[in-house]
């Protein structure tokens, strides 16, 4: 019987970085994916690292997203000097353009409610936003300028852990799905894998919308699938250097020229299909934000699925079944937070005080609120 330290079930960013910060602390790893790693979520995404909070149920998130994003620079460093991959980190900030009438109260908010939370936020007219992203609309009336946030080529990313992982010693098998917890009493024994049952003191299920579908685990992590459509274009005459915001887009600039449109927010189950109402309302949403685009090639589009918790939260940490972690449910947010989690992750095995508090985060919230929902409706 195959035997190793820690087994991850998933090989997108979020399970190849917990892979290779446990084979950097001596584990002896083998990370399971169904097909090549990094093709799911992490190959989908705009790869925006970014805390502030996109609507008042994530305000939660935004202290684990800060010191996620602090984690960024020395992460990419290694990352970068153990796989010999460039990552296309990118650190020019971000402007959120304002194009209603009421855009000078709706600035004075947003700056408030992010300084509040210790983000920096910079309140900038019109032309000081049109003076930094020239291509910007006329139309904008005010613009808010987050100086600290960054983007990284998440393609990349996933491609350079794959490899730093690989480099550590982590046995990778791609095509190779979990489908079990190999479960004894109390104790997670490791997982069940094409029908074979392989040995592990420690597993971690981080198969982002698909970690359900793992008997054994869906308790823990009941996450569903949230479809996002993207657009890729390219055109030579614009000058975009951050990434640009509006309330329908978001637009993502390369450093090999493309920039990236996105993205749908759709629930559709597994289902990938690329839609005409998706790609239109993409292109719509960016054209209106940078006019120049309507002259961009449409180089290519995708979809993907990200991982929802029934709270919008990550689903982060240990369960009640010794040696079974969870490592999923980071929804729009899995780019930025994959450094602070496989950091987690790392410290928990090492019986190492957490670095940041995840309670909040816990697999077992999910059997608390089941547990309040059984007893208040029982007969009295």
């Amino acid at each position: 019987m195959k035997s190793y330290d820690a087994i991850i079930a998933g090989g997108g960013l979020i399970g190849s970085a917990i892979a290779l910060e446990l084979a950097r602390n001596d584990l002896r790893v083998a990370l399971f994916d169904t097909q090549d790693p990094g093709r799911e979520a992490s190959w989908a995404s705009a790869g925006i690292l970014s805390p502030a909070p996109e609507n008042p149920g994530m305000i939660s998130m935004v202290p684990f997203g800060k010191a996620s994003l602090a984690m960024y620079p020395e992460f990419i460093e290694l990352v970068e000097e153990l796989s010999g991959i460039q990552t296309g980190y990118r650190t020019n900030g971000t402007v959120e353009a304002l194009f209603s009438r009421h855009a000078r109260e709706e600035l004075n908010t947003i700056v408030a409610l992010h300084r509040g939370l210790g983000l920096k936020a910079e309140a900038i007219s019109a032309q000081e936003a049109r003076d930094l992203e020239p291509d910007l609309s006329e139309e904008t009336e005010a613009a808010v300028l987050r100086p600290d946030e960054a983007s990284v080529d998440n393609r990349l990313l996933a491609s350079a852990l794959i490899e730093a992982a690989n480099r550590g010693g982590v046995e990778i098998h791609a095509g190779k799905a979990v489908e079990a917890i190999w479960r004894e009493g109390s104790e997670c024994r490791g997982a069940v894998v094409r029908g074979e049952q392989i040995s592990a003191k420690y597993t971690i299920v981080a198969a982002g919308s698909f970690s359900a579908q793992i008997a054994g685990a869906q308790k823990y992590a009941p996450v569903r699938p949230v479809k996002g459509q993207m657009v890729s274009l390219r055109c030579d005459s614009a000058r975009i250097q951050r990434v640009l915001w509006s309330e329908r887009i978001y637009v993502v600039p390369r450093n090999d020229g493309r920039i990236l449109c996105g993205a749908t927010v759709e629930n559709a189950g597994f289902d990938k299909t690329v839609t005409a109402s998706g790609i239109h309302a993409n292109l719509d949403a960016a054209i209106e934000l940078a006019p120049i685009l309507a002259r961009a090639r449409v180089e290519d589009s995708w979809a993907g699925l990200r991982p929802d918790s029934p709270d919008h939260l990550p689903i982060i940490g240990p369960t009640d079944v010794g040696g079974l972690l969870i490592a999923t449910g980071h929804f729009r947010s899995g780019v930025l937070l994959t450094p602070i989690t496989a950091k987690l992750i790392g410290e928990f095995i090492a019986e190492k005080t957490p670095s940041v508090a995840w309670e909040k985060f816990s697999p077992m919230r999910f059997q608390a609120a089941n547990e309040t929902a059984r007893v208040s409706g029982a007969p009295r």
